[in-house]
């Protein structure tokens, strides 16, 4: 059975707006969609690629979230996406641990690794888009491509980089 190809994104900063640094999104009220995304799935799913989405969420492990209403918020998402614009998500994971206690939490591939198994994805010919480091390196350490959105760091090692989220649909229709 031939396996699929897929677009793994980060969440806060690709999809919905970032809260900012050490700050959470804790409620619907504060998932700001960003208008590039639907366009980045349009695109994804007109050149044959699967999407799913992959965020570390700490705020569950901090205790200011609960894992019900991360669901919640990301079931209105998928709602949303399907509503307006007639797009959808192959799957959405969440790392719901604190740094250093778990191989799910990026930069560590774990996310993408259950995506890769529990839908015959191919690593290989998938890409992995964020706006971190640390997204890069998961990437990178489950064998995708990368994308990295934002200025680039003296240690970048993303295969592609834009500098913001508006240029994403461009470089995306020009790599995929």
């Amino acid at each position: 059975m031939p396996q699929k190809k897929c677009v793994f994104f980060d969440r806060d900063g690709i999809v919905n707006k970032s809260p900012g640094a050490g700050k959470y999104v804790l409620g619907w009220e504060e998932f700001h969609l960003v208008p590039e995304f639907p366009e980045c799935l349009q695109i994804a799913h007109c050149c044959g690629y699967e999407a799913a989405i992959v965020t570390n969420q700490r705020a569950v492990a901090l205790g200011l979230l609960s894992a019900s209403r991360l669901d919640a918020i990301h079931q209105r998402l998928r709602d949303l996406l399907e509503r307006e614009y007639r797009q959808s998500v192959l799957d959405i994971l969440y790392c719901p641990h604190d740094v250093g206690a778990c191989a799910c939490r990026k930069p560590n591939p774990g996310m993408l690794l259950t995506i890769a198994a529990r839908h015959a994805v191919d690593l290989g010919r998938s890409w992995m888009v964020g706006d971190a480091e640390t997204d890069v390196e998961a990437g990178r350490r489950a064998g995708c491509r990368t994308i990295l959105v934002g200025p680039a760091s003296a240690d970048a090692r993303a295969d592609a980089r834009v500098d913001t989220i508006q240029a994403l649909p461009a470089l995306l229709e020009s790599l995929l």
